[in-house]
């Protein structure tokens, strides 16, 4: 890479951060998309439900749908590790060829959530109501009928398998990363749940209605990301000491944690009745399973991906080895380690019927 080309990688980085972009196709877009009455998976419904979506380039080119994690939002897929490495000029998604969408799912961002004002009464929404909100604001609001490439990370990553089962003549390509076609189980849900019954247990949470942030909140949260992200390679190599373990826990739980309990609540209990692996002979999307080999929530000795790939008619993954420069469930959150062979299949993958 020539110095001026990594000028503007890292110009743009900036750009797609701050929304400064010298054309209006290539600066982040917000908006938001009211549907009323919608209705949950429970039955209940929601006289008003926001969502809201970040999109970049012009509507007319191919469009791409990129989901984010749980916690996450569309906008915070634009940090310089993961649209700075796919969105600038020459890049994969480069936004002048493509028409980039990034919702915010139910819960999260600034669509509807708890904190809004309903706390604990706001609907229990599980994958499918976000999914099917996502399908809803990206045909009826947005209008579009195809994608070339549905892509998604953890949470995203869970959900775009949903969306290659449940919409198959939708989009081309599904790169589902850091996750499994598979009921959440295991050691994964088994933390999230303790995530999520400390909140509900500290006396400061008050059955929802707390007056403050309950402190159990912010220790749990960084238990859980401490427990299941980070890879034992990378928290070797930024905590080779106990002083430095020390250090790394005490930035991590000094700082006020952005966001609110009932949200984060919600956001994790979500996932709880997800298990795609009955549908996974609908899909007809080319398919990349992008995983990384120290990840902790979806660790590869589980066997899983062989048994579910040869089901899919067109399938394949890329296992990213572990090593001191990987994070664990967090590596897939860094577009330099996957960005050649997304780039590869965008040119390869055949474009299905329309």
């Amino acid at each position: 890479m020539t110095i001026a080309q990594s000028l503007r990688r890292s110009l743009w980085a900036v750009t797609l951060c701050t929304g400064l972009n010298a054309t209006a196709q290539e600066t982040p877009q917000s908006g938001s998309w009211v549907v009323k009455d919608f209705k949950f998976h429970t039955g209940e419904v929601l006289p008003e439900l926001r969502l809201n979506y970040t999109t970049l380039g012009d509507p007319k080119n191919e469009a791409v749908l990129i989901l984010h994690g749980t916690t996450g939002s569309g906008a915070g897929m634009l940090g310089a590790n993961f649209g700075g490495e796919l969105f600038g000029p020459g890049q994969i998604l480069d936004a002048k060829r493509y028409f980039v969408i990034l919702p915010d799912a139910i819960g999260t961002g600034k669509s509807s959530k708890p904190s809004d004002g309903l706390r604990a009464k706001f609907p229990a929404y599980n994958y499918t109501d976000m999914v099917s909100a996502q399908h809803r604001l990206v045909t009826e609001h947005l209008g579009i009928r195809h994608l070339r490439l549905v892509l998604g990370n953890s949470m995203g990553g869970m959900q775009t398998w949903m969306w290659a089962m449940n919409y198959p003549d939708m989009m081309d390509i599904a790169v589902p990363m850091a996750s499994l076609p598979s009921a959440m189980s295991g050691r994964n849900w088994m933390l999230r749940r303790m995530l999520t019954e400390s909140i509900r247990k500290d006396p400061l949470w008050m059955g929802g209605n707390y007056k403050e942030q309950p402190p159990s909140w912010q220790f749990a949260s960084v238990f859980y990301s401490t427990a299941t992200s980070g890879g034992n390679q990378g928290l070797q190599k930024v905590a080779p000491s106990s002083d430095k373990g020390d250090a790394l826990l005490k930035q991590r739980l000094t700082p006020p944690l952005a966001g609110d309990a009932n949200d984060h609540l919600f956001q994790w209990e979500s996932s709880k009745d997800y298990d795609p692996s009955a549908g996974l002979e609908k899909i007809k999307a080319t398919v990349l399973v992008i995983n990384s080999a120290d990840d902790e929530r979806n660790p590869p000795e589980l066997g899983i991906l062989e048994k579910a790939l040869p089901r899919i008619a067109k399938a394949k993954a890329l296992i990213i080895p572990g090593s001191p420069d990987t994070f664990g469930h967090g590596t897939t959150g860094n577009a330099r380690f996957w960005k050649k062979e997304v780039g590869e299949l965008l040119l390869s993958a055949p474009k299905l019927a329309r």
